[in-house]
């Protein structure tokens, strides 16, 4: 698994089919919950996170930790390889380059990993829960305004059924000890950082807006007029919709779907600036293929990686003279 490899396309089909494998998933967390002791299995999900964070942590703040180190600073090069067999059947397992600046970008993670461990503080599990968020719109790719439609609107349904419809999605989120939401303290006024009465927002309501969102910029740059307009346009209309979420929360003091907000906002904002423009039928026909936004080397698989991040960007510029393979495996359910 190499690093430099695109990130992962989600088809139409994976779109349709991506409610039901959230649903399946949600519900067997929820069965987990109730047959199994809930302490122990938060020690587990700790320990997995633990790891998971650390890395992820490391990744989102390896860029702007690069600005801080002077010119001058001794940065060595390491090799972590991993083999299985021998002769000509030896195969990699693991084959990651690393530096000292990702050393040290990583100490200071697991400085953060251990606080979660031990405390399992907001601000901890805030920062886990956001390199967690900004790694899912890296890794995850939609294709086409259609295929986000399709996966917004299953998800639309989705989180209606499982707020309304029953109390699965907020007990499974109230007893999942893991940075897989952001919380936000309510009474954070009244006892500062040792606040404990929290309004929660899951990450699935980020990362999955996020990634339509993302196509829309690059929709923008295929446009070629220097302008971001849908870009801005679902970026405004995604807090107009998160705040909406919030004020309603507040009126009817009730766990609110944010994605019955959300998705209307997102989507129908950016169509309606279609419309205005006379752009309808290139939203629509748009296809995204092997386009990169600049300054973006991805880190696509933990730990199965190999690159330094300093040759990441350069082996995907290769990359992109290259024909590739595009993989047909359903993402994960966030």
């Amino acid at each position: 698994q190499n690093s430099s490899e695109m990130p992962e396309t989600i088809t139409s089909r994976d779109a349709a089919r991506f409610p039901i494998v959230a649903s399946c998933t949600l519900l067997g967390l929820y069965l987990f919950f109730k047959i199994f002791s809930q302490e122990y299995i938060n020690l587990l999900l700790s320990m997995y996170f633990f790891v998971l964070g650390i890395l992820a942590l490391s990744h989102t703040i390896s860029p702007m930790m690069n600005r801080f180190f002077p010119a001058n600073f001794p940065n060595k090069q390491y090799q972590l390889l991993f083999t299985q067999g021998s002769g000509e059947s030896k195969e990699e397992i693991v084959n990651y380059e690393f530096d000292t600046k990702d050393l040290v970008c990583l100490a200071l993670s697991s400085v953060v990993g251990v606080w979660y461990l031990l405390r399992k503080h907001w601000i901890a599990n805030n920062l886990f829960g956001l390199a967690f968020s900004l790694n899912g719109v890296e890794l995850l790719h939609l294709n086409n305004v259609s295929t986000g439609c399709i996966l917004l609107g299953g998800l639309f349904i989705y989180d209606v059924f499982w707020v309304f419809g029953t109390n699965v999605m907020v007990t499974v989120a109230k007893s999942f000890e893991a940075p897989i939401k952001l919380v936000f303290p309510q009474d954070l006024l009244e006892k500062g950082l040792d606040a404990d009465n929290f309004a929660m927002l899951g990450l699935g309501d980020i990362v999955i807006p996020g990634i339509f969102i993302a196509l829309l910029l690059r929709f923008d740059i295929s446009l070629k007029k220097n302008t971001h307009t849908y870009f801005y346009t679902s970026f405004v209309a995604y807090i107009f919709g998160l705040g909406l979420t919030i004020f309603i929360m507040h009126i009817f003091k009730h766990a609110q779907p944010a994605l019955l907000y959300l998705v209307p906002a997102c989507i129908g904002f950016p169509l309606l600036v279609a419309l205005a423009k006379g752009e309808v039928t290139e939203m629509f026909s748009y296809e995204s293929s092997a386009e990169i936004l600049p300054h973006t080397p991805r880190l696509t698989h933990f730990p199965m990686v190999s690159g330094s991040p300093a040759s990441l960007a350069d082996s995907m510029q290769q990359k992109l003279s290259c024909p590739r393979r595009r993989r047909q495996q359903s993402p994960s359910a966030m």
